[in-house]
């Protein structure tokens, strides 16, 4: 078996050396370039083996700098600053689908080489620095024995923790370093199979809805549309009595929400889906609708996907687009928003988002933070690299993002690493004023 499945992988790799992609098309943007399937005998994959920091750390456009707030964390992915100061850490790792066909197990065994070694902390970690040297002096197991946290939301006194199979709730009380109150279940939430566990999650800005997303269980229905009710969605759910209802439909992965500010709109950055090619499907940033289907699995950018089977023409034409793709496979993981005029300059409105990096592509994409400049709440103009340097030259990982937190009282950004399982803090310098995007650097390797 052992034999048999190191010879599947050597051919799997030899077979998706071909998956490169076109650096003339525009991915990018309101309306990304969309070449034809490229679905080959296999799917394209590469991921890149992990390295250490050494002495490094990420690079940021001038007028800022980074320190590494936390180290030795348990798989950091999204964080939540509390109205004291404290910064909260939901760290993990869940999901529980079997591999339906044998490229499926080769998969994630190269998936698996990109990831930490770390065991998965099911915990929520406090971090507090006091005196702003951007280094956490206080650090505590703020909720311990959880089940794969991820998204995390604080509502007048409430802390609310999206578990991979339920919202739930524990009293706050201002400065508290621990809690270990029996948490109050708001709701369950989808997680038989568990193809994509992670349960994103943010309040309205009158804080009465929390928004929940939930990815499909399984890349384009290969299991079966049963298996996918009440997947590929987002919940609305009332705050103070449990009661939910569904915003949208067919958006795939939505893996982090967050309210814009000038507007109070709901967005989302989504995950495409994979294996048809290294430049088929952007994933995405796109305002959340009321009533919308986003196409998840029948069509993807207005184009119908050829393996879902059976069709449903009737429903592929209701959906709509999203509304600004951000390349193929980088693997969208975060989202904050900018508030009370950001950075300053170039980085007063707009969105952060956490790139995790690719696995089905040969040249390897995301593995940055970017930067998406809004102008009257939508986006406007090409994404900006904001920190770079999770790549070396020659394409190994130091570093992967996940969640990215932009804390207003401090004017600071926070970056969730869960390859090195570190928060990163990005401030701007006492004495300089953050740059323009022209002047950003971009030194990683593509």
């Amino acid at each position: 078996m052992i034999r048999s499945l190191m010879g599947a992988t050597a051919l799997l790799l030899v077979l998706s050396a071909c998956g490169r992609s076109d650096p003339g098309l525009n991915q990018t943007g309101p309306q990304p370039d969309i070449p034809p399937i490229d679905e080959g005998l296999v799917p394209s994959m590469k991921i890149a083996q992990p390295t250490g920091w050494g002495d490094q750390v990420p690079t940021v456009p001038a007028g800022f700098t980074v320190t590494a707030m936390a180290t030795d964390l348990q798989i950091p992915r999204q964080m939540l600053v509390l109205p004291n100061g404290d910064i909260l850490v939901a760290e993990g790792r869940g999901g529980n689908a079997p591999p339906l066909r044998p490229k499926d197990v080769i998969a994630g065994i190269i998936k698996k080489q990109g990831n930490t070694k770390v065991e998965s902390g099911n915990r929520i970690t406090l971090l507090r620095d006091a005196d702003g040297d951007g280094r956490a002096e206080v650090r505590s197991v703020f909720i311990e024995n959880l089940d794969a946290p991820y998204g995390l939301a604080f509502v007048q006194g409430t802390l609310y923790v999206a578990n991979q199979d339920a919202l739930i709730s524990f009293p706050y009380q201002d400065g508290q370093t621990r809690i270990t109150a029996a948490p109050t279940e708001v709701t369950k939430l989808p997680s038989a199979i568990n193809h994509h566990w992670t349960k994103s999650l943010t309040a309205s800005a009158d804080g009465q809805t929390l928004y929940v997303g939930i990815g499909s269980n399984s890349n384009v229905g290969e299991r079966g549309m049963a298996v996918e009710e009440e997947r590929a969605v987002v919940w609305a759910i009332d705050r103070t009595t449990g009661a939910r209802r569904t915003v949208a439909r067919g958006i795939r992965n939505p893996t982090a929400l967050a309210i814009e500010p000038t507007t109070a709109a709901l967005w989302a950055v989504v995950n495409e889906r994979d294996e048809i090619g290294p430049q088929a499907s952007p994933d995405y940033l796109t305002s959340v609708r009321e009533g919308a289907f986003y196409g998840w699995p029948y069509t993807y950018w207005g184009k119908v996907d050829p393996r879902v089977r059976p069709a449903n023409p009737e429903l592929a034409a209701t959906a709509i687009l999203p509304d600004y793709a951000l390349g193929s496979h980088v693997a969208a993981l975060g989202l904050s928003f900018a508030i009370d005029g950001g950075f300053g300059g170039a980085f007063s409105q707009g969105a952060f988002i956490g790139e995790h990096g690719s696995w089905n592509r040969q040249d390897l994409s995301g593995y940055k933070v970017t930067w998406v400049p809004f102008v009257n709440g939508r986006p406007s103009g090409q994404p900006v690299d904001f920190a770079t340097g999770f790549l070396t030259d020659d394409g190994q990982a130091r570093g992967r993002p996940v969640g990215v937190t932009f804390d207003a009282g401090r004017r600071i950004l926070l970056v969730a690493d869960d390859l090195s399982n570190t928060v990163w803090r990005i401030a701007p310098t006492a004495s300089s004023q953050p740059s323009s995007p022209a002047a950003t650097p971009t030194p990683v390797a593509r």
